[in-house]
């Protein structure tokens, strides 16, 4: 994967409600309504994950979700996390 350019990614970030870039990384913070809807939302997207074998760094409490995407190979934000994200968004 090639790791996209600034105006590459601020391009795709409009296309990406509630994305943002944080430290070189695609970054959202999801809120759900209770723990059991994060925990499903979790298992639902890491079958995408896994799928796409693209694994985020996500962090959850109760009912809060953190995201962050980048491709590590590549050395940041790819189309591999702007194709994740769309998907992760589309599963809310």
């Amino acid at each position: 994967m090639i790791r996209l350019s600034q105006i590459e990614v601020e391009d795709e970030l409009k296309n990406l409600p509630g994305w943002s870039v944080v430290n070189e990384k695609l970054h959202k913070d999801f809120q759900f309504d209770s723990f059991n809807q994060a925990f499903g939302f979790m298992t639902r997207a890491a079958m995408e994950i896994e799928k796409m074998n693209h694994h985020p760094e996500w962090f959850n409490v109760y009912n809060k979700i953190t995201i962050e995407l980048t491709t590590h190979d590549a050395g940041g934000i790819t189309k591999n996390d702007t194709n994740l994200a769309k998907i992760l968004n589309s599963l809310v």
